[in-house]
């Protein structure tokens, strides 16, 4: 892992965070929770056997299950507990709770203003926790946690908001979800809120695990696995969503305004293939739904999903002009036209460089590179 560096310098500004010393005060009790402990139809899933994970990292290899038989937990006020990196320092993607086979590297303080102490509040246990190490420049980067209980079984997915930013999303997602938890939904399943509140001024949003197995793991390249029918239903469920109207802040898509037919759809967002996966009912497994907005033709996720398959293989430029070529063959399911496919994919290409924009970083280079010589050329928009 090239980045493992700058992996490692996020994770030493997280710690504190999550881990303050005892000297900085006690932290406060959750301010908000729904239902302590709902589920989706059945309990946590035990963490022996294959394991069910939440995971909305966009490098789901993976990595050893946690020793159901760690360390025990060090007790008084200035108690510290080991930590381990796995698979191992110089390949970091999660820190654990210290195991008999793991190496201590990190040594950290435990007790009433730890985030594992809240999170113990929250769900009336003990819980000891996993920290998702992620990569480096991602404008959305936030710490993600795994919440386990005593006997190892996983509680909950964990996202912490700690920038501006990464507050502002899951506060969104928040909203989204509870929206969601009411709608009739038939082929998407999506997490429900377990809790949210604020936390040391950091926001906390735990959220049901979804019962995906790691040998269903969907990498990039093995995406097929999902039916393309699957997909196809799954995005027109969305984009359908008789919801109220729930707009990421800024993100305008140009020429559509949301009384004209065609801005009348939602999206999630983020598509993404390391974001779903098929479930073992025949439904489709959703996660990570921070930019799910409304008032976008239909369309924009399946454009979504095949840009960001095809970044995976080629350059942004050729992406893009692959994206614009193809508009027609991803857009048949819905019935678009070729010149409505053509500027559907033009208004998606720009609404994701704007978005790019507002967060001040630019994972595919300056839009004058990638977008601009292949729309500035087209006569679709208005």
């Amino acid at each position: 892992m090239r980045d493992f560096r700058a992996r490692i310098r996020y994770l030493d500004e997280v710690i504190p965070l999550l881990y303050p010393p005892p000297t900085q005060g006690p932290a406060p009790v959750p301010t908000h929770s729904p239902d302590p402990m709902p589920t989706q139809g059945s309990d946590p899933m035990p963490m022996r056997g294959p394991a069910p994970v939440l995971t909305h990292d966009p490098d789901p290899d993976p990595d050893p299950d946690p020793d159901p038989d760690p360390d025990p937990v060090p007790e008084g006020p200035h108690a510290y507990a080991a930590y381990a990196l796995v698979p191992s320092r110089f390949l970091p993607r999660r820190l654990v709770p210290r195991a008999r086979w793991t190496p201590g590297r990190r040594r950290l303080p435990q007790g009433s203003t730890t985030i594992e102490a809240y999170l113990g509040e929250v769900f009336g246990q003990h819980v000891r926790a996993t920290v998702h190490v992620r990569p480096a420049r991602r404008a959305n980067r936030k710490p993600i946690l795994e919440a386990r209980g005593p006997s190892g079984t996983l509680l909950a997915f964990v996202k912490i908001g700690d920038t501006e930013l990464s507050r502002a999303l899951i506060r969104h997602e928040a909203a989204t979800l509870t929206l969601l938890a009411d709608a009739a939904l038939h082929t998407v399943t999506p997490p429900r809120v377990l809790h949210h509140g604020l936390w040391n001024d950091l926001e906390v949003l735990a959220l049901t695990p979804l019962p995906i197995t790691r040998s269903r793991m969907p990498l990039p390249i093995t995406c097929g696995r999902i039916p393309p029918s699957l997909l196809t239903h799954a995005i027109h469920e969305i984009a359908t969503l008789p919801t109220p109207l729930v707009t990421w802040p800024g993100d305008v898509v140009p020429g559509s305004g949301k009384s004209s037919e065609a801005g009348a759809y939602a999206w999630h967002g983020d598509f993404s293939p390391w974001n779903m996966a098929p479930a073992a009912d025949g439904r489709l497994l959703v996660w990570d739904w921070e930019r799910f907005a409304t008032g976008v033709p239909l369309g924009f996720d399946a454009l979504h999903h095949f840009f960001q398959r095809a970044l995976r293989r080629m350059p942004p430029a050729t992406a893009a002009e692959a994206c614009l070529a193809q508009s027609l063959a991803t857009l048949a399911p819905f019935g678009l036209s070729a010149g409505e496919s053509r500027e559907t994919a033009v208004r998606y290409l720009i609404a994701l460089a704007d978005r790019h924009e507002r967060d001040g970083h630019h994972p595919l280079g300056p839009p004058s590179e990638w977008l601009n010589p292949l729309v500035d050329h087209q006569e679709v928009l208005p």
